[in-house]
């Protein structure tokens, strides 16, 4: 009973034998990630972004920052089965410490939550980045690959929504943590890939419709 009374998480009996507890404040954390984020934002803006129209910029902001938040902080959790034992104030560990008190699926290695995170580390991290090359090379392809993270990350809310539901919905320490981190935080991976999705949509069947009537035109030759 001591050993699952250890941590902060709920519930309270879950198993997690050689917790550490967290060294960082939550305002130290949030700023790491913060000034990160505006990095990148930053960098992709006036260097990778400079000859190209605002949304364009904004989009290659947004793809920028979420593929390398899909590859490094959801890669460490991925392949670090017992990060809540990390006693050397690894910055990423510390991060999944703090988090897990809006979802303690994650330190508790939920399955569902491990397929979700691994398919979007894998597999959509390095493809948010190609979407960043798309884009500044104005490739043909940009708009349908977009529209294919945009619902691939749609669907994997879905599933960790959906599963958590299924299971009780009781992964949260308190309120606070529930709506900051488990509802606030992801319902930006939930809101911006609909917008994107609705664009996308649109750009390929104009495309679509303008290949149609080129074609007519020329059969009515």
């Amino acid at each position: 009973m001591e050993e699952a009374a250890a941590h902060p998480y709920v519930p309270r009996d879950l198993k997690l034998p050689g917790y550490v507890p967290i060294s960082m404040s939550m305002s130290t954390i949030l700023a790491v990630y913060l000034g990160a984020s505006l990095f990148v934002v930053t960098f992709v803006w006036f260097l990778l972004g400079r000859k190209k129209a605002h949304l364009d910029r904004l989009l290659m902001c947004w793809w920028a920052f979420t593929g390398l938040t899909h590859m490094v902080l959801e890669g460490y959790f991925v392949f670090s089965p017992e990060f809540y034992k990390d006693n050397t104030s690894c910055y990423l560990a510390e991060v999944w410490k703090e988090y897990s008190k809006g979802d303690s699926r994650y330190a508790g290695r939920d399955s569902a939550v491990i397929a979700v995170e691994g398919i979007t580390a894998v597999i959509e991290g390095p493809a948010c980045l190609l979407a960043v090359y798309a884009i500044a090379k104005g490739k043909s392809y940009s708009y349908v690959l977009q529209l294919a993270i945009s619902l691939g990350q749609l669907y994997g809310c879905l599933v960790y929504f959906i599963t958590a539901l299924l299971e009780g919905d009781n992964f949260a320490t308190n309120s606070f943590y529930y709506y900051s981190y488990y509802i606030f935080a992801n319902g930006w991976w939930v809101l911006i890939p609909l917008l994107i999705s609705y664009r996308c949509w649109n750009k390929i069947c104009e495309c679509a419709s303008g290949v149609v009537e080129t074609k007519m035109k020329k059969k009515i030759r």
